[in-house]
């Protein structure tokens, strides 16, 4: 049987309606950095939202990587785990490699208009059974136990998880 290596993929959407405390602080600073960052792309001050900008003024797709930086920290706070994705234990269990930020809406003279999302994507896992909602998984790196079981993860399909990528070896 093909062995199955996995990529997982959480979009985490924050916006005004956040009420975590980890959230709040990714949208709070995230929309301050916002605001700095587009003075530059907006000197004349003729654009109000990020939609605008982009449509209107060449390299402001820049914004996404410029503002990502208010989020690098609050990223490291999470130790390598994916935030919000639980096991069957209810435990955080999703190690990640890699993460992309990106500006969805925002507006300079109205926060509750600020959206931001950040894709999580997982280390590689070995995908061994799909049980109704809920995938079974290990660590592609995980070595058996001295009782040669190997030690797995069951965690339901949620909304904004996917699986980003999938490996068939034989």
């Amino acid at each position: 049987m093909a062995e199955r290596t996995i990529t997982v993929s959480y979009r985490k959407v924050i916006d005004a309606t956040v009420t975590r405390p980890w959230d709040k602080l990714v949208f709070n600073d995230t929309y301050a950095e916002f605001r700095l960052q587009a003075q530059y792309f907006n000197q004349q001050r003729q654009y109000r939202t990020f939609g605008e900008l982009v449509q209107h003024v060449p390299g402001a797709e820049k914004l996404h990587f410029l503002v990502s930086a208010a989020v690098r920290g609050y990223v490291q706070q999470l130790g390598g785990l994916v935030p919000d994705v639980l096991n069957n234990q209810g435990r955080h269990f999703l190690p990640f490699t890699k993460f992309q930020f990106e500006l969805i809406n925002s507006d300079l003279l109205d926060q509750s208009r600020h959206q931001v999302a950040i894709n999580f994507y997982s280390e590689p896992l070995l995908w061994h059974d799909t049980i109704a909602p809920y995938l079974l998984v290990s660590e592609k790196a995980a070595l058996p136990e001295p009782t040669g079981e190997i030690l797995t993860h069951l965690f339901e399909l949620q909304p904004f998880v996917s699986i980003h990528s999938l490996r068939l070896t034989e």
